[in-house]
């Protein structure tokens, strides 16, 4: 895989931890939207817990990308879906234990009128190998 950050100062800076764009090749993985559900148990974890829910989401796209054999460095873009924009910082703060500023995939985030299971946040992936 080939990646590399794109990034200029004739468009507005992230304000997050993501960039702007990423030019990649190679084999890529469409990750489905993640909520928190954990698959030990089956059912939605942390109900009224936004960085708890968002820690879930994480490990599940991880094991994910792991079954494919890659991990976060391999992934391209995401999208993040939020009940509550609100929840932005700390959605961010977890977000960017998983992806450093100067790596990070495109991102795009939104608020939404309502998520599968009534969870606070879903995040799905792009991934290259």
């Amino acid at each position: 895989m080939s990646k590399k950050v794109i990034c200029t100062d004739q468009a507005p800076a992230p304000v997050g931890p993501y960039n702007q764009a990423i030019a990649a090749s190679g084999q890529f993985i469409f990750v489905a939207g993640q909520i928190a559900i954990d698959p030990q148990i089956g059912a939605v974890v942390y109900t009224d817990d936004v960085v708890k829910q968002t820690e879930q989401v994480i490990a599940n796209l991880e094991a994910i990308l792991t079954k494919a054999g890659v991990g976060f460095e391999n992934v391209v873009k995401t999208t993040v879906f939020l009940a509550d924009m609100n929840d932005f910082a700390a959605v961010n703060a977890v977000y960017a234990k998983y992806f450093p500023e100067d790596t990070a995939p495109a991102r795009a985030c939104v608020e939404v009128s309502r998520l599968p299971k009534d969870v606070l946040v879903e995040i799905d992936c792009i991934a290259v190998i």
